[in-house]
């Protein structure tokens, strides 16, 4: 008789315990222990509770492979979130960890793998081999591909975020704060969204929803927002900080003279000698040109396709010099400067920043990195087993990303979603739009190293959103290089690994459809080609998402800085704007309160998050990973203190891409 001492980890969210039985079996080279009832004087399998047991074998069992569980109904279902079992086997050998990290539902049977990270390569027994193919063929069956809308990348067969497995839902305690948030944000607005229901009177009248949710930054807004040199650093370092880049030449449709803009030039200089000197950057929104506008409460809305042309100015920084809010040039298009009437200035740049809350909210960040990330979960769920190491480093950050991914398509962007009711894109705009930026979508700029040099910005002042992404970039492909060289010793590792291979062939041909130019190949052929893709996986889970996501409700809470919508066309006479036009421009009451609102419920951070490089699922079990885990997150904690350190003394500082505000996947 063998003698076998087991624990058992529960999860410690809340409902992760369960009072069904649980049975378990150990899964020999040579055989099967007894099936054995898990039951200890008292409750077992409480929520955080880690309980011992023994489990009994007739005859030896050799290497063990598998451990399997099962979970029987007693009285009432009662799911259960298992989150590891350790095997301490007879004689005091080593104590074996097999993580489970997922539940149990219904009456079910699992089994789960010791810990050690293995390729296909690496398992010859029969039982393994078969074991990973199960795995796969059962998850293929419950992650399917899905079309959303044509013209996007493909996403999850889900509908809602009821339909997806308990595996990848929100945690309860998650659910409640998600659900709960919105209410507590919107609640103070109600009753001066009734009394108040049309346009302001004035700009100061914004500040009427400018009471209980703030932010540092969000007050520092309210005060510096009609400064161009806030504008510029906007642009660097505001909520879609990938918009600028260099001018070398003047755009054709871009009315824009030297005469106009001497004026803004630093004493003897002109534009000619700037844009050869590299000091010229542009914003182009092209992309908007055209877009179907929506209509809110019966009466439309607006938008334009801005171009502003900017000047790192040896004094004043990054300034905006010029505004032409149309891509067609003609006596309705005026060229806006900084010259002009001071209200007709102000107008101009809030059309820009308009243009602006449309391109960062549903191109740099739903596209970029929401919907990007989300072909690589799917494809991770499909076609790597939870034993491949691949899966072990992508697993910590996919976490919640399919659910609220979900909720987005149902809530915010749906027919009846959030967008429909406040933002000028919402409908029918906001999917052509997306549509627009997929087609020239790159692989390439998903990766900052090769981005901001592409950009033509790699030498501008006080763009720290590149110092950071840059340090931050280097520390992720590093991390993955290094965890590769474990169980990848060659590139023909790589080449011959069969699951891995299916992975790739699953993002490049089933989630990126459709994109030619795209510059992803459907197979991987070398180390560095891995660590790359990986990278971008990580970093745009975790630093490019934060640096979109987490400060919208620093930069868009003051509502006249980042409108949502306009409501009246763009103006055509510089001469003729006033005040009452800016108001009856601007969103009205309840626009402004819902603004506000979601921004703050979306970019505010989340209760449970998990900091970037802080895995609570110990899924590699094996020390060397480990302790590259251990040399990450020390990288992490040095990027840490050199971005305090830079931010010491700024009245306005960058604290975005701060590791520790950083969270681990796409969450929100």
């Amino acid at each position: 008789m063998e003698i076998y001492t087991v624990t058992v980890a529960t999860g410690t969210s809340e409902y992760s315990g369960t009072n069904n039985y649980i049975f378990m079996t150990l899964v020999g080279e040579k055989g099967e222990s007894e099936r054995t009832l898990l039951d200890n004087p008292g409750l077992d399998f409480c929520r955080g509770a880690v309980d011992t047991y023994k489990v009994t074998s007739h005859l030896p069992l050799g290497s063990l492979l598998l451990v399997r569980l099962e979970k029987k109904r007693y009285w009432v279902e009662d799911n259960w979130f298992c989150r590891y079992v350790t095997v301490e086997p007879p004689g005091g050998d080593k104590v074996l960890t097999f993580p489970c990290y997922r539940w149990l539902v219904g009456d079910i049977k699992v089994e789960i793998r010791e810990g050690i990270a293995k390729t296909l390569r690496d398992d010859s027994l029969p039982q393994l081999l078969a074991h990973r193919k199960t795995e796969l063929q059962e998850r293929q069956k419950t992650y399917r591909w899905s079309t959303w809308a044509p013209g996007i990348p493909r996403c999850i067969d889900a509908k809602t975020e009821a339909d997806l497995p308990q595996d990848v839902r929100f945690e309860n305690e998650k659910r409640s704060d998600f659900e709960h948030s919105l209410n507590y944000s919107t609640a103070p607005f109600f009753t001066l969204a009734i009394r108040f229901g049309k346009s302001w009177n004035d700009l100061d009248d914004f500040k009427r929803i400018f009471w209980k949710l703030r932010s540092p930054i969000a007050e520092y807004c309210m005060k510096n927002w009609k400064e161009d040199w806030f504008f510029g650093y906007q642009c660097l370092n505001g909520t879609n900080p990938r918009m600028i880049q260099r001018c070398t030449k003047l755009p054709k449709n871009f009315s824009v003279t030297a005469n106009m803009v001497q004026s803004s030039m630093a004493p003897r200089t002109n534009l000619d000698k700037e844009l050869q000197a590299g000091n010229i950057y542009l914003l182009d929104y092209a992309i908007m040109d055209g877009i179907p506008t929506n209509t809110i409460n019966g009466k439309p809305q607006y938008i334009a396709a801005p171009f502003c042309l900017l000047y790192q100015h040896p004094d004043e920084g990054l300034i905006p010099i010029a505004i032409q809010l149309e891509q067609t040039p003609g006596l309705d298009t005026p060229i806006f400067l900084p010259k002009d009437p001071p209200l007709a200035w102000v107008l101009a740049k809030m059309w820009v920043r308009h243009s602006e809350f449309q391109v960062f909210q549903l191109l740099s960040h739903l596209l970029r990195t929401h919907l990007v990330v989300e072909v690589v979960c799917v494809a991770t769920l499909r076609q790597l087993p939870v034993v491949h190491p691949i899966y072990k480093l992508l697993a910590p950050h996919l976490r919640y990303t399919l659910e609220i991914n979900c909720r987005g398509r149902t809530q915010l962007l749906s027919a009846n979603g959030i967008f429909k009711q406040v933002v000028s894109t919402g409908g029918d705009g906001l999917l052509i739009l997306a549509q627009r930026e997929y087609k020239v979508l790159t692989y390439r700029s998903l990766q900052p190293h090769n981005d901001f040099p592409d950009r033509g910005v790699s030498q501008l002042p006080n763009y720290f959103y590149r110092e950071h992404s840059l340090m931050l970039w280097e520390a992720i492909h590093s991390f993955v290089s290094g965890m590769l060289s474990l169980y990848y010793q060659s590139d023909q590792d790589v080449q011959e690994d069969l699951e891995l291979q299916a992975w790739i062939r699953d993002i490049s041909q089933e989630g990126f459809t459709d994109l030619p130019n795209f510059g992803l190949a459907n197979k991987l052929s070398t180390r560095e080609e891995l660590s790359t893709l990986l990278a971008v996986a990580i970093f745009t889970s975790t630093a490019q998402h934060a640096a979109t996501n987490n400060g919208q409700f620093d930069w868009c809470a003051w509502i006249p800085n980042t409108p949502c919508t306009m409501r009246q066309p763009p103006p055509t006479d510089k001469d003729a704007v006033t005040m009452e036009m800016i108001m009856a421009t601007l969103p009205d009451v309840s626009q402004s309160c819902v603004q506000m609102a979601i921004t703050w419920h979306l970019g505010r951070t989340q209760p449970d998050a998990i900091a970037l490089g802080q895995y609570t699922e110990e899924h590699f079990t094996e020390g060397r990973a480990k302790e590259l885990i251990d040399k990450f997150r020390t990288e992490l904690k040095e990027i840490e203190d050199s971005i305090l350190r830079q931010n010491e003394g700024l009245d306005l500082q960058y604290l975005i891409l701060l590791p520790s505000r950083i969270e681990n996947s796409i969450t929100i």
